[in-house]
């Protein structure tokens, strides 16, 4: 592979005009497509197989119009609460919105509650009619029983009288006539009065089902509507949740203001926002202390912007073809900027380093690619490995994520070992400052310059943080080992979720809408669950509507429930929609039970109604997902893992490096855990990272954690360790080449990890909230794994174990392939014939 990238790089030198042109066709075929196949961006995390997909797929084709997306928004009046114009105000806005297209209908927040409040006087004035009723029937019941015993005794009397049945039938005929007429009239009015009865009845159930939730609150301040979607709310463009929020915000000249929720205000057609851009600036600066010139320090930063656009210009071509989420092109953003940026450093060092020895440029360009370049290609494949596996699980969201990310790491490794070394011809000795090529060629001119390097660089080696750790390492491992276990502690109280409007910044509207909601009308309406149940056939529409009561009976009474309310019936009576509100958010522990204890009545309701009941909806689906990659976290955890182990096995040819790599991985994946436990879940340091509102952890970030903290700590694992490597291979013994490589990769792996570190802590602030937590993780993650372990507890165990490090089996020796990662072959004079004239 050395020898491969080495005649890669010297191609790339002298052929600078052709890769170069080369790389820009590419960008702008790549961004041409991206901007004409370009799809829409969502956050759709739904699993195609869960009860909530299936549910919400028999919901759209039974009942159409409860199937599309909603969203509410909630209205706040000034001072004394709502008056007529205000309330005037908030009705027209309605209206308005449903001459959009996109949207269905939209329910009046006033209208609604006043038949709320109607249905009392209507229940009492119905109980008042049934009295009536009931005192009407019961005189009519006397009169007739009047009636009959006076019929009886004349009967009586002519029969006595001896008088033929048919003079009695004459004289009284009429008399029995009327009788029989008017026990009919009894009958029909108490079969009359007993349908009253159970109307009232079923009255007084919808009516004590529907108190239970409010549309404007009790103190007449607050007003929630909901607006009904012919799409999910994924599948809205950007321009028409922009027109939904003008529209609404139109209320503001009455005085009302105007919050809508989350799912209307969550723009996720930006990728980049300004603490971002901060990022990378810090990124910048660190490159430019640590190469000492623009032109140096520019081009890693080119690099990984090219790198980027290409990959997330893919990612963003196929968008059209594939349902994306708004992170996947994010987490590409995030990691082809990191590593584009730290592949191509290790390259220019590698060769600034040379060219300061006095290496002709060529040569330099060529064995950089060869030795940096070759450490690099397998600390991209370890990345590419640990993302590509995110397809295992078999979750169709996690499956692009991972792939997008995974083509723009492998876009950034391309761009490493081709255009890198074509800029380097490009640039020439601009790469090093004037300063330090005087320096250096003052220092190359000193006889025995060569061995008096040797000895100064094995001297220097005992010194600084490589010597303090190798001179007290059981210390240094002690300290690394119970610093990562302290921050671990506060991962095994983890819980997931998807985020809601409790989780945007405070100022944001989203996190207002949130707020006004939770508090006038109580959490639970933030994220109410859809129930949906499949009746029985051939029922009519009174038994229909008793089963639909009898159903929400059993719904609410199920702990943290609040309501639970039938709103629609298909024509057919086969299908029901059932609104159920918790008593807390979506996210929280309590609602998350709710939607188990749900579904545990499923078996109940089918024995006792024959019903066949569903849960599906934003909340019952966030609690789907989370289930879902909890449960596949094992299978793909072992899987990177082991494929990366067998990576690094080839690389290293060594049993230790490899398991100690992982080790030290799955002590800074727990220490990373635990803080992002201490601060988006407890509310640690909240107003230093804005966390208004702490709560459960983003789902799907465990396994996204796991896969790109492992490829990235494997990157320094490769970096560091291979240093060490070449040293031990190059002659030193095994303690003395901890130390000799640890002070040549220290440098630009301290560089890189602090770049890494800064271009993830830009996201930290993202204007996508649900990318925050994930920058947090991947910055302290980094952090903690570059500075702790890999340059901490590494080479404290490696000089520990001394040649021990390197051991391998001969039998596993012999069957391993040489990948070389060290560049033997290229100190052995196998390269390739002299270098020859640049072509221009």
């Amino acid at each position: 592979m050395a020898l491969l990238l080495y005649r890669l790089g010297k191609f790339s030198y002298r052929r600078r005009w052709l890769v170069i042109s080369l790389w820009l066709a590419v960008l702008v075929a790549v961004g041409g497509s991206a901007a004409v196949f370009h799809g829409t961006l969502s956050n759709n995390f739904q699993i195609p197989g869960t009860e909530t997909q299936r549910i919400a797929d028999k919901l759209k084709q039974d009942l159409p119009a409860a199937s599309g997306g909603s969203a509410t928004i909630v209205f706040e009046a000034p001072g004394g609460g709502f008056t007529a114009e205000s309330r005037a105000a908030v009705t027209d806005a309605l209206k308005k919105l449903q001459t959009i297209p996109e949207v269905r209908g939209t329910v009046d927040p006033f209208a609604t509650q006043a038949q709320v409040d109607q249905a009392g006087k209507a229940i009492t004035d119905g109980e008042q009619q049934l009295a009536a009723g009931l005192a009407q029937l019961d005189a009519s019941r006397t009169q007739l029983e009047a009636g009959k015993a006076q019929l009886a005794a004349a009967e009586q009397q002519l029969t006595a009288a001896g008088a033929p049945a048919a003079v009695i039938e004459a004289r009284l005929g009429q008399q029995k006539a009327a009788l029989a007429a008017g026990q009919a009239k009894l009958d029909a009015g108490t079969q009359e009065l007993e349908a009253n009865k159970a109307k009232l009845e079923l009255g007084k159930r919808q009516a004590q089902a529907a108190s239970a939730i409010r549309f404007v609150s009790e103190d007449n301040k607050a007003a929630v509507a909901q607006v009904q979607f012919n799409t999910s709310i994924n599948g809205l463009a950007p321009a028409v949740r922009k027109q939904v929020q003008e529209i609404a915000h139109g209320t503001a000249s009455a005085g009302v203001t105007a919050l809508a929720s989350k799912e209307i205000t969550e723009d996720i057609s930006a990728l980049f926002g300004t603490a971002e851009i901060v990022g990378i600036a810090v990124a910048a600066l660190v490159l430019i202390l640590m190469l000492g010139t623009l032109i140096a320090a520019g081009l890693p930063l080119l690099m990984a912007i090219i790198g980027v656009g290409v990959g997330v210009g893919i990612t963003f071509a196929l968008s059209g073809l594939f349902d994306m989420s708004s992170i996947s092109p994010m987490l590409a953003l995030m990691l082809g900027l990191a590593v584009g940026i730290d592949y191509s450093l290790f390259i220019v060092n590698r060769h600034r380093t040379q060219l300061l020895t006095g290496m002709d440029p060529e040569e330099s360009v060529a064995r950089a690619n060869g030795t940096s370049g070759n450490a690099v290609v397998f600390a991209g494949l370890t990345v590419i490995i640990a993302l590509a596996a995110l397809v295992v699980p078999g979750l169709p969201f996690l499956t692009v994520m991972g792939l997008a990310a995974a083509g723009t790491v492998a876009v950034a490794v391309l761009v490493a070992i081709t255009l890198t070394p074509a800029m380097l011809s490009l640039i020439g000795r601009r790469i090093i400052s004037k300063r330090a090529w005087a320096k250096s060629e003052a220092h190359n001119a000193e006889p025995d310059h060569e061995a008096a390097d040797l000895a100064t660089d094995r001297e220097r080696s005992t010194h600084g943080w490589g010597g303090l750790v190798t001179k007290h390492p059981w210390v240094a491992l002690t300290a690394g080992i119970l610093l990562l276990g302290t921050l671990a502690l506060p991962a095994t109280q983890l819980q997931l979720a998807l985020p809601d409007g409790g989780s945007e910044p405070v100022e944001s509207e989203a996190y207002q809408a949130y707020d006004l909601t939770a508090r006038s009308f109580g959490e639970g309406v933030t994220g109410p669950i859809v129930a949906v149940g499949e009746f029985p056939a051939n029922l009519d529409a009174a038994q229909a509507q008793k089963l639909q009561f009898d159903i929400a009976d059993k719904l609410r009474a199920v702990d943290n429930v609040v309501a639970a309310v039938p709103v629609a019936l298909s024509e057919d009576r086969r299908t029901a929609v059932f609104q159920v509100i918790p008593k807390e958010g979506p996210a929280s522990a309590s609602t998350v039970k709710v939607v188990s204890e749900l579904r545990g009545l499923n078996g109940e309701i089918k024995a006792d109604y024959d019903v066949a009941m569903g849960l599906t909806g934003q909340t019952a689906g966030n609690v789907d997902v989370s289930t879902k990659l909890g449960d596949a976290l094992p299978p793909y955890l072992a899987i990177v893992v082991g494929l990366s182990l067998v990576l690094l096995l080839l690389v290293f040819r060594s049993i230790v490096v490899p398991l100690l790599a992982t080790g030290g991985f799955l002590l800074s994946l727990s220490a990373a855990f635990g803080a992002v436990v201490a601060v988006y879940q407890w509310g640690w340091l909240g107003h230093v990272f804005d966390v208004a509102n702490p709560g459960a952890v983003l789902s799907f970030l465990p396994i996204i954690l796991i896969g790109v903290l492992f490829g990235l700590a494997m990157d320094y694992q490769v970096f560091i360790a291979s240093g060490m490597r070449e040293a031990y291979m190059h002659g030193s013994s095994a303690k003395e080449a901890v130390r000799v490589g640890f002070r040549h990769a220290a440098a630009v792996v301290t560089a890189a990890a602090i770049i890494m570190v800064s271009v993830f802590s830009g996201f930290i602030f993202s204007h996508l909230t649900m990318v925050r937590p994930l920058g947090f993780a991947m910055a302290f993650g980094v952090l903690f794994d570059a500075f702790v372990v890999r340059m901490t507890i590494v080479p404290a165990v490696m000089y520990l174990l001394g040649a021990k490090s390197w051991w391998l089996p001969r039998w596993l020796d012999r069957i391993l392939p040489d990948v070389d990662v060290e560049g033997a072959k290229l100190n052995r004079g196998q390269a390739a014939p002299a270098p020859g004239e640049l072509v221009h």
